[in-house]
């Protein structure tokens, strides 16, 4: 068996973790710049947009996460990311159609963090599962 050390353990981890710094130094400063009232417009539409770049080096960071595990473990993730899926579509179009019965709108941001649950739930069974 390979001989682990910290530094390897770390550098797979590295680029998500500054990717997720990244995200949240520029979502922080796109809120409280937007809070000081911009005017509407295109500035206003590229200012909101700002956090949306590290967002898009954090996708890549879990891309290449998910590219370095072992077959076991991308399987385990497979199988979470399919219940994350399957789950969030279920909720989302079962309250969708309660909307109709008159229960609140909600925002599409609630889809991220009910993804996330489901996911997490997806890993701890994974886990479970195939130890």
């Amino acid at each position: 068996m390979p001989h682990t050390t910290r530094l390897s353990i770390v550098r797979p981890w590295l680029p998500f973790v500054l990717s997720m710094l990244g995200y949240i130094v520029v979502l922080i400063i796109s809120l409280r710049v937007l809070a000081q009232g911009i005017p509407d417009g295109a500035m206003r539409v590229t200012i909101s947009l700002a956090p949306m770049v590290p967002a898009l080096f954090l996708g890549w960071s879990i891309l290449s996460l998910i590219r370095s595990l072992d077959e076991m473990h991308r399987r385990l993730q497979l199988e979470a990311f399919a219940l994350a899926f399957a789950g969030t579509a279920l909720v989302t179009f079962s309250y969708g159609f309660l909307e109709n019965a008159g229960f609140p709108k909600l925002t599409a941001f609630t889809v991220w963090p009910l993804m996330c649950g489901f996911w997490i739930v997806g890993v701890v069974m994974g886990r479970l599962r195939y130890r």
